[in-house]
């Protein structure tokens, strides 16, 4: 098979990590006989450096003509520390949803034995914690109208949903959870805002269509506490965008670390790979960074882009073994720690060596 993939490295530790991913991509291509293309583009603050705009109409046209997008991370303090900034990187991120018709975001969290006790949580809590998050993309607040008065003294953000976005989201919890272990929590805030009403009266329409699962309605309050009390009671996780945006990070948690979690932003054109962290600008340049996350989202790609499930299984046996011999970067080691790029090759040598 032919992968055809656009890769955009980003700022901070993107590059870096975006590096690891594509020798493991290619180790596996390799491997499995695949050929493998692929063609950068900027994105996020460096594309703003240097075009002006943090998601430019040619990285757009790159994504839509590619199979699939690897992606690192966007953000630079600059931006972050200028709240009168006109243009800022994580603009670049929402553009691209859009325009991709990203609309949702699964994000699988999954513990790791040997890290099990680096999470904040007991370790009877977290053993064995397994769970889908899916969060809308395209709604919300983050899409909604928004601005300022004349006096600059009052600000808005417009939280808006149709019941065509609901459905096509729901409609995925539902298929997700009938392939796990049919059970489907809808987040939402339906005491206080209309737009949750929204959200649960479409959910509970939907849920005579899907009789084997187990659903329930949770609010968003109550979710973020029973993440952390009870983690194992979660199968599918579905809510609206600023909930999945806070609850996907708390998550991260229980895996013990922020450095272990991919994600995959599907939708109507090309879906979109990347870890959840962010760009870590204070390890840029360093090769410290733990590239483990966009590896296993290199996995993600292969097992949901072109459905190649073996291949995506090789690379995580691959981020498995890595934890084992404790062959790590220094954020989850116990002792010798080593740097980013040593960590991509030996997960590559380990792959080549199968």
């Amino acid at each position: 098979m032919k992968l055809n993939i656009a890769v955009l490295a980003g700022d901070g530790i993107g590059p870096e990590i975006i590096d690891q991913a594509l020798k493991v991509t290619q180790a596996v291509c390799n491997k499995f006989g695949h050929e493998l293309s692929y063609e950068h583009a900027i994105t996020g603050a460096c594309a703003i450096d240097e075009v002006g705009e943090p998601y430019p109409d040619a990285t757009h046209e790159l994504c839509m003509k590619s199979d699939a997008v690897l992606f690192g991370a966007i953000g630079d303090p600059k931006y972050d520390n200028d709240p009168k900034a006109k243009v800022r990187p994580e603009q670049g991120l929402l553009g691209m949803r859009k325009k991709l018709g990203l609309y949702a975001n699964l994000r699988p969290v999954v513990t790791f034995p040997s890290l099990i006790h680096k999470s904040p949580l007991r370790t009877d809590l977290v053993d064995g914690a397994d769970f889908m998050c899916i969060r809308e993309l395209t709604g919300g607040i983050y899409f909604g109208e928004k601005g300022r008065s004349e006096d600059r003294n009052t600000a808005f953000d417009t939280c808006t949903y149709t019941r065509e976005e609901i459905e096509r989201i729901l409609k995925l919890g539902f298929e997700y959870a009938m392939k796990r272990n049919k059970k489907l929590t809808i987040v939402d805030k339906a005491n206080v805002l209309e737009t949750s009403r929204l959200w649960r009266e479409v959910g509970q329409e939907m849920v005579p269509d899907y009789p084997e699962v187990e659903t329930e309605f949770m609010f968003v309050d109550n979710a973020a506490m029973q993440l952390i009390q009870w983690p194992k009671n979660f199968d599918v996780m579905v809510t609206e965008n600023m909930f999945g945006d806070i609850l996907t990070d708390e998550a991260s948690v229980i895996t013990g670390s922020l450095g272990m979690l991919p994600s995959a932003s599907i939708g109507v054109h090309t879906s979109v790979f990347e870890p959840i962290h962010g760009s870590y600008p204070q390890a840029a340049g360093k090769d410290i960074a733990n590239p483990l996350a966009t590896v296993l989202s290199a996995a993600m790609m292969f097992e949901y882009a072109f459905d190649l499930k073996e291949e995506g299984a090789l690379i995580r046996e691959a981020v498995d073994a890595s934890l084992e011999e404790k062959y790590v970067t220094e954020d989850i080691s116990e002792g010798t720690s080593y740097k980013t790029s040593e960590v991509g090759d030996w997960l590559t040598h380990y792959i080549n060596q199968k």
